[in-house]
């Protein structure tokens, strides 16, 4: 791969995880945003938003789906790793890569069953009960998830086969000794 495709594909990731962080951040925030204005609307003004908690449902929907794959770049999905770092560096590669390929070949299935059953929903053309908008388009966000997913779980297999990552999940205890270890180097810096 030429120096001037790496530098593509290096900005291609990072505006990905641009915007995924900007997404989750902007859907959390909108979430909180109409759920204050209905309470305050509800019980200051003794008025109610029809349309505030399909919103908010909607906004939880991509926040959560989106959430996903941002997890897997981040590491920070739990998972049960104990058995294979029982097993060794080698074989727990190898585990390491066919869970991983067991991902793709799941978030696959299911981003091919979401595109479909998004295909139908726009068929039948119907609209949201509270909001005037067609119901396909909220749920667009199985198959934006999923291929989202599909991407990074590719990232992920490529990392573990170059050997840059060791691991699919999050490592709780080497995460919270790195935390532990991070707060006593302050305390060391603010009390001389």
């Amino acid at each position: 791969m030429r120096i001037t495709d790496r530098i593509l594909v290096n900005v291609m990731w990072g505006r990905l995880e641009k915007l995924e962080e900007g997404l989750v951040a902007f859907l959390l925030a909108a979430m909180t945003i109409v759920t204050f204005a209905q309470v305050i609307a509800r019980y200051v003004f003794n008025y109610s938003f029809v349309w505030a908690l399909e919103l908010v449902s909607f906004l939880f929907a991509w926040m959560i789906f989106i959430g996903m794959s941002y997890g897997v770049r981040e590491g920070s999905h739990i998972g049960m790793d104990a058995v294979v770092k029982l097993m060794g560096e080698k074989t727990g590669r190898y585990i390491t890569i066919l869970a991983t390929l067991l991902c793709i070949a799941y978030s696959v299935i299911i981003f091919i069953g979401s595109w479909n059953y998004i295909t139908m929903v726009y068929g039948l053309g119907n609209y949201a009960q509270d909001l005037p908008i067609p119901v396909w388009i909220p749920r667009l966000a199985l198959p934006v998830g999923f291929a989202l997913l599909t991407v990074r779980f590719c990232q992920v297999l490529a990392q573990v086969i170059k050997g840059e990552n060791t691991h699919l999940v999050a490592n709780e205890a080497e995460d919270a000794l790195k935390h532990q270890v991070n707060e006593s180097q302050q305390q060391g810096q603010d009390n001389p």
